[in-house]
């Protein structure tokens, strides 16, 4: 888990990068930094370094729901070259770092004159849209441990480090849960060995013991992204 690229630009044919980097300039975001809300105009799309994204459906009780993820094997924002200009969910930065933007305007014109850019990024869509289809299920049908398991794999993956600065608070918050629920399943996945977690910090201790740990949807997940956009594994 290490590593400090994106991905998905990696695997775009050169004469594809070289025709979008002009476009791509480096931001450092923060955690809990909205770049969207539901219906607002996407004016700018997102290739995560080291950052990592939630993409969240808030609800009237004031809870929110996280249907995926997205890191360094994606891109944030990019529906709205695709098929429409605004955005369908709220996007929140969990992990805060680095990334490199696109204004949309140039990014649609690039994506609309070129098949060979727009294959993969459609590619990626399709990916995205099959891990909000793994989280629904998730959620419905696996125990609060396995789903822990999962989403933190899934982060660290995405972050690129086995470090993640995060609150039980907030990663409650993105799997539905009380905090009192996370709070046992990580000692009990701490006095195992697994993890281990002061306030504000968790660091992932043995990966092969919490893929065990974690239900099938984390490994779904990687193969979809695998599969669709030829991916190396990490």
């Amino acid at each position: 888990m290490s590593g400090k690229s994106n991905f998905l630009l990696d695997g775009l044919p050169a004469a594809d990068l070289q025709l979008l980097t002009p476009h791509l300039r480096r931001e450092e975001l923060k955690h809990q930094q909205t770049l969207y809300d539901i219906g607002d105009p996407i004016s700018t799309v997102y290739f995560p370094i080291d950052m990592v994204v939630s993409l969240v459906i808030p609800l009237s009780t004031g809870e929110i729901i996280e249907t995926a993820m997205v890191g360094r094997d994606g891109v944030v924002g990019a529906s709205a070259a695709l098929n429409g200009k605004s955005s369908l969910n709220r996007a929140i930065v969990q992990l805060g770092g680095a990334s490199l933007a696109c204004a949309v305007e140039p990014f649609r014109e690039l994506m609309n004159e070129h098949a060979s850019l727009r294959s993969p990024i459609s590619a990626h869509e399709q990916a995205l849209f099959a891990q909000a289809q793994q989280s629904a299920a998730c959620n419905a049908a696996h125990v609060i441990e396995s789903r822990l398991s999962r989403w933190l794999l899934r982060a660290a993956d995405l972050h690129g480090s086995d470090e993640l600065p995060l609150t039980q608070e907030y990663i409650a918050q993105m799997l539905g849960v009380r905090r009192t629920s996370v709070t046992v399943v990580a000692r009990t996945l701490q006095a195992a060995g697994l993890i281990r977690y002061a306030r504000g910090h968790i660091k992932l201790l043995d990966v092969a013991a919490l893929e065990e740990s974690a239900c099938e949807c984390y490994s779904a997940v990687k193969t979809n992204y695998a599969t669709l956009l030829h991916l190396p594994k990490f």
